[in-house]
């Protein structure tokens, strides 16, 4: 007995940042801070009443985030859901040398066109860099 299952599309998204793992780690895991670097998608962010989900403004409407992360393993997962789609984004933080490595993975939703997820892929770049930026300015 044999299931065939689709294997989504997926693109991994790597950024070098000059800041000790756990602040790098600190930063991303906390909700409050992403409108400071996720500058194309996250307008403002605000809790809820579960302490799980925060709401976020996003230029498509708004849209709710979770984060499931693991200092100790650098796991930095997160559930995003709106009206387009529900994504589970796998992300970890690692060390390299006195540096950190940021890494995020994407795989696109059946509901995204490849024209689409190409064109929203291709911002990430944008928020990464918004993020080294951020994080080594605090050095």
């Amino acid at each position: 007995m044999s299931t065939t299952q689709t294997i989504a599309r997926s693109v991994t998204k790597t950024v070098s940042i000059q800041r000790p793992v756990a602040e790098v780690f600190d930063f991303v895991a906390d909700p409050a801070n992403w409108p400071a670097w996720a500058v194309v998608n996250v307008q403002a962010v605000e809790p809820t009443d579960d302490p799980d989900w925060w709401l976020m403004t996003t230029p498509q409407g708004p849209a709710r985030l979770r984060i499931r992360g693991n200092a100790e393993l650098g796991v930095l997962d997160h559930d995003y859901v709106d009206d387009q789609a529900s994504w589970r984004v796998p992300a970890r933080v690692v060390a390299n040398g006195s540096g950190a490595e940021f890494m995020i993975t994407f795989f696109q939703p059946p509901t995204f066109t490849d024209a689409f997820f190409d064109e929203q892929i291709a911002l990430v770049d944008k928020e990464l860099a918004a993020l080294k930026r951020v994080l080594e300015a605090g050095a």
